[in-house]
């Protein structure tokens, strides 16, 4: 059997072959490139020749190509579009990947030839990328156990594996929770106040099952109008309360014991590497630097937002008792708040979709990329996909006919709509990076995926404005991948400190907002009205609308993950633990049955460990460059220009630096508190 994985893909542009690769082809082709891959690494550490900058350093950095592509592809339908034998796989790749990755890092005599050139370096002429990549590889083989002992070396390498293989499993239980849920009913009136482009998804739903009536799933764009439109409080509890149970009822998966586990064993390699916390370890390879430092953030933040999100919670309560709730519960809250933003702004998600069709919505986003950064996207169908949902598009420069004449940028991916094997929320990700060599500038495969609502037989794909800003935020880190122009794969694109990486993408929802953008694309599907100005003045006056409780949330978050990756953390019991860490940023009671740890995926599976803080970070930076826009035109282009060298930089300049070039002076936390709060 011709196993393709094993060959340059003979497809436009080298894309994966998603129709032909079979199940059966991963794990050989993956035993098959770590031991390719490993030889590449020998070829290397035995060169005869004295360590140099290019025989060393650029040759690591290319090494293992084609095992980044498949490992892309593998992991990335993992997430997309998985089913029970990919996870099979998944379990058994984890491991050899992590141990792989163990050889190379604790191969001794490649790191002398490293060290020998880090030593060295004030003998070479480097440019500034080559200093980048000089110094991040050698601190990434200090970071993975270069400097320690032969038993620390092969401990740490028991540890990665184990945790490689508890975080996969984390996100496999997190899902098959999701999808194990789920509510049939068959009274219409139990389902009371959820508009009825909602009830015909649900129906759609129940058919889909062979049921009758109408069945609700934890997938987000079926259980958020429960949450916010049911009349039914009995009902809108059992779905919250199920969300919140997810991986936390004692079931086959549950994550409690997962939990406390990664935790255990994320603080012993730190340790193990001479750190305090495994927090301190992360940090030292960020903007923030320190916990102290984030804690400091982070408190600040919770200081001037508490008032704020307690007046909301204010504002809230007075309604509910209105309905005779003298308390008010989690699960009441975006029902009330849709309630008090009707009576404020006179206006609700609902009458919003009719105007933003997905469709148009993306036409929109691509139209912007064309506006500040010179690129056109063209509907392709010579790229295979690996769902029929997927929509694939060339990249290319704006008034080009063709890609042979240099202009292509990049592949994009569009997967929009949710199934059963494809988790939630939303995430840009990449099947391949961009890179030169050998002079040749290899572009990037770009993918954007999201979980909106699919269309139904009669009705378009419609979002409601918050996803209207879930696109754009997945777009912006895209085009950090698709304008990457660096010379090195690992310093490319979105290869950069995790406290920056959210700039990109926080930085384009700020255009959601703008009415002269707005008017060129929120148009009514039917009838073709541009939406009305006094929706549009609604929309801007409700932008910060529970921006309070909104902030605490996301800080709970925040503080959450830093207290899991502490200094001598200990974790006895999950909720408990939970309890105590977010207390200060709770405004209403905690629900004893939910927990939020047991399937907070980004720090337990994904890699925000120690990181989450990092959207709150990256607001301080977008606030303060769309305000550089908005003092001189939103679509300035002088200024888009600036931003787009920040963008195609990558991770080649500390980050910091490729701010202050951009923007002309360090960002300030006033910029953020006066569009949060004014």
């Amino acid at each position: 059997m011709t196993n393709l994985l094993l060959q340059k893909f003979n497809t436009q542009y080298n894309s994966a072959p998603f129709a032909e690769i079979k199940e059966e082809h991963y794990l050989p082709a993956f035993k098959e490139l770590i031991d390719k891959s490993l030889q590449e690494i020998e070829e290397i550490t035995h060169n005869p020749e004295t360590p140099t900058f290019e025989n060393t350093i650029e040759a690591l950095a290319y090494s293992g190509e084609q095992l980044d592509v498949v490992s892309s592809i593998f992991f990335n339908l993992n997430s997309a579009e998985t089913n029970d034998e990919i996870q099979q796989i998944a379990q058994e790749v984890s491991p050899l990947l992590t141990e792989f990755a163990s050889k190379i890092s604790q191969n001794e005599q490649l790191f002398s030839r490293i060290k020998k050139v880090y030593d060295e370096k004030d003998h070479y002429t480097l440019n500034e990328e080559q200093k980048m990549l000089l110094e991040e590889t050698y601190k990434g083989f200090v970071r993975n156990g270069a400097l320690l002992n032969d038993e620390k070396k092969e401990q740490l390498k028991n540890i990665n594996i184990e945790l490689s293989k508890k975080s996969l499993q984390f996100g496999q239980n997190v899902l098959a929770a999701t999808n194990q849920y789920y509510k049939h009913l068959t009274n219409k009136d139990d389902l009371a106040g959820i508009p009825e482009a909602i009830l015909a998804q649900y129906e759609e739903e129940a058919k889909e099952r062979n049921l009758e009536g109408y069945v609700i799933t934890l997938q987000f764009p079926s259980l958020l109008p429960v949450l916010t439109y049911a009349e039914n409080r009995e009902l809108r509890k059992e779905l919250a309360i199920a969300n919140g149970k997810k991986s936390f009822d004692g079931g086959e998966f549950d994550n409690q014991n997962l939990i406390k586990e990664l935790v255990k064993l994320r603080q012993e390699k730190a340790q193990l590497l001479g750190y305090k916390s495994f927090a301190d370890y992360v940090l030292e390879e960020r903007m923030a630097k320190s916990p102290q430092k984030v804690l400091e953030f982070l408190n600040e933040l919770l200081t001037k937002a508490k008032p704020f999100a307690q007046k909301d919670v204010e504002e809230l309560s007075v309604l509910a008792k209105a309905d005779g709730i003298t308390e008010m519960q989690s699960y009441d809250h975006a029902y009330y708040a849709e309630k008090l933003r009707k009576q404020k702004f006179d206006f609700n998600d609902e009458e919003l979709k009719p105007y933003f069709q997905l469709d148009k919505v993306q036409e929109a986003v691509f139209g912007l990329a064309g506006k500040l950064f010179g690129l056109e996207f063209v509907e392709t169908s010579d790229i295979q996909k690996y769902h029929t949902d997927v929509k694939t598009y060339e990249v290319l420069e704006v008034g080009s006919q063709k890609s042979e004449d240099g202009s292509f940028k990049a592949l994009l991916y569009a997967d929009y709509h949710p199934r059963k094997g494809k988790r939630a929320g939303a995430w840009m990700t990449s099947f391949k990076n961009q890179y030169i060599k050998n002079g040749e500038n290899h572009r990037p495969h770009i993918s954007v995926v999201c979980n909106f609502t699919k269309p139904t037989s009669e009705t378009p794909s419609l979002l409601t404005f918050n996803e209207v800003t879930t696109l754009f935020h997945e777009f912006g880190h895209a085009l950090h991948g698709v304008l990457a122009n660096t010379q090195y794969p690992n310093l490319s694109g979105t290869s950069v400190k995790w406290d920056f990486v959210e700039l990109p993408s926080q930085f384009l929802e700020n255009y959601c907002y703008e009415p002269e953008f707005l008017k060129t694309f929120a148009k009514h599907y039917q009838t073709g009205e541009v939406l009305p100005d006094e929706k549009i003045q609604k929309i801007e006056d409700s932008k910060n609308f529970m921006e309070g409780y909104q902030t605490l949330r996301q800080l709970s978050f925040g503080i959450l993950d830093m207290s899991y990756h502490a200094e001598n953390v200990k974790v006895e019991d999950v909720k408990t633990f939970e309890t105590e860490t977010i207390k200060a940023t709770q405004v209403y009671p905690t629900l004893s049955e939910t927990a939020v740890s047991t399937s907070f995926s980004h720090i337990f599976q994904g890699g925000y460990s120690a990181g989450y803080y990092s959207y709150k970070w990256a607001e301080v930076l977008d606030a303060d460059a769309f305000q550089y826009f908005k003092e001189n035109g939103i679509f300035n282009p002088e200024i888009a220009a600036k931003y787009k060298v920040l963008l195609s930089s990558g991770g080649t300049k500390d980050p910091m630096e490729l701010y202050k070039n951009f923007r002309g002076s360090e960002p300030k936390v006033e910029s953020l508190l006066k569009r949060a709060f004014g």
